[in-house]
């Protein structure tokens, strides 16, 4: 589907794009709507928001919502955030807080001397000492191959199955080739061997990591921590205020160990506004209900806990399994093709 109407004195263009959902691909409804693309999800209820709010800001949102409204297209809600560096909420409409992992700069040494733990501190001396190298890369087929590898060195991420493992080498490089123009990547190597990787985008106000993902066979080396440590320095050079790096608190089914990563290395929970716009009577029962969050969001947290760590338990048997099998394939010089 592909459409184009007016909207007043505002052009608005219809599409489909596809998108990748757990190694799958599916079709989602794309409004372009000025300069902001508008994205439709759900099935059952029909949640509008901005497809890249961290990179666009919306400044007229009753202009959106009149539109969502009689667009012909059944929207229950619309959602957006303030972009940092507004953390003071500027609208009356339903508001909860959303969490931003964010980095302030002001000096690489600055960061390095005040901002992080000493376990950080001595992690990236530790991955000096192992002569672990950080360089800034060029996006070619020697990185999107790097970076395959990296997606490979483990089926197991933080104790879930890694929706990376065995990607095609043509969706790594489409997942990764984004944005170039106004991207760094930066690359973690020990024997010439990238080990870990991060890209970081440049957008108003702030810089962001848009991929960031170390070998866990080379965890030992602390590539990840030389990485931040680069990101900060490229960012002071260029006078970036923030980088941020995804959520810091992701609610009740987040990793510990991912926000004590984030802690140590300097980042800050920011909490900046996320409305919510009801667009017909159904919208406003699904708000009132809190039917538009996750399903773990409602559930208590002791039990999401236990949930985590059964789901955990299930993908290390899986893997331990998988991989015992595997062996005896090798050793019989009989092992079947595993990637699909």
């Amino acid at each position: 589907m592909d459409t184009s109407s007016d909207y007043g004195d505002v052009a608005v263009h219809l599409s489909q794009e596809s998108v990748r959902v757990k190694k799958k691909l599916k079709s989602i409804d794309v409004i372009k709507f000025n300069n902001l693309d508008i994205v439709i999800r759900g099935k059952y209820i029909k949640i509008a928001e901005i497809k890249e709010e961290w990179d666009q800001a919306v400044t007229d949102p009753e202009l959106i919502i009149g539109f969502l409204k009689t667009c012909g297209l059944h929207i229950d809600l619309f959602t957006f955030v303030q972009r940092l560096p507004a953390s003071r909420s500027k609208y009356e409409y339903h508001m909860e807080w959303d969490s931003v992992a964010a980095l302030p700069i002001a000096t690489y040494e600055h960061w390095l001397n005040t901002q992080i733990s000493k376990q950080a501190r001595n992690r990236i001396k530790k991955a000096g000492k192992l002569n672990v190298e950080v360089r800034q890369l060029s996006f070619d087929v020697e990185l999107i191959k790097g970076i395959s590898a990296i997606y490979n060195d483990s089926p197991i991420r933080q104790g879930v199955r890694c929706t990376h493992y065995n990607m095609e080498y043509e969706m790594v490089k489409k997942l990764n080739g984004t944005y170039l123009d106004r991207a760094d990547f930066i690359g973690a190597f020990f024997q010439d061997d990238l080990i870990g990787y991060i890209k970081i985008v440049y957008t108003d106000g702030y810089a962001r990591t848009m991929g960031i993902m170390g070998k866990p066979s080379q965890r030992d080396k602390s590539p990840m921590n030389l990485l931040i440590a680069k990101a900060v320095q490229i960012c002071s050079e260029k006078k970036v205020p923030y980088l941020i790096y995804g959520k810091y608190d992701y609610g009740k089914g987040g990793s510990e160990t991912l926000k004590a990563f984030k802690n140590n290395n300097g980042f800050e929970n920011i909490l900046i506004p996320r409305f919510y716009v009801p667009l017909n009577f159904f919208g406003f029962i699904v708000l009132k209900l809190g039917l538009y969050k996750r399903i773990r969001d409602m559930l208590p947290k002791r039990l999401v806990k236990v949930l985590r760590n059964l789901r955990q338990s299930l993908f290390l048997a899986i893997y331990t399994v998988s991989s015992k099998y595997r062996r005896t394939c090798d050793q019989e010089k009989k092992c079947p093709d595993f990637s699909e």
